[in-house]
């Protein structure tokens, strides 16, 4: 897990909006899309959309164009793996 990955997850303990990723990690845009799809490829975190409440499968496409209106949270499996870091 990278530094900036270990970071990610450790801001979805709870569900997090992208927004407040992008506010809190003061990464650029492009840069948090990019490590936001490969931890879910790694199933270390979900997407919730439209809603805190609805997980929805991980689609590149409407992530490219609603992903600001995505919400994150750390599965068992990110969570685990954050700690043991």
């Amino acid at each position: 897990m990278t530094d900036q990955e270990f970071n990610i997850i450790d801001e979805l303990y709870f569900v997090t909006s992208f927004e407040a990723l992008l506010q809190e990690l003061r990464m650029p845009d492009p840069e948090l899309r990019e490590a936001l799809r490969g931890l879910i490829s790694m199933n270390y975190i979900k997407c919730l959309f439209p809603d805190q409440d609805t997980e929805v499968p991980f689609d590149p496409e409407h992530f490219a164009r609603e992903g600001h209106h995505y919400f994150f949270l750390a599965t068992k499996e990110g969570l685990l793996t954050h700690n043991s870091r």
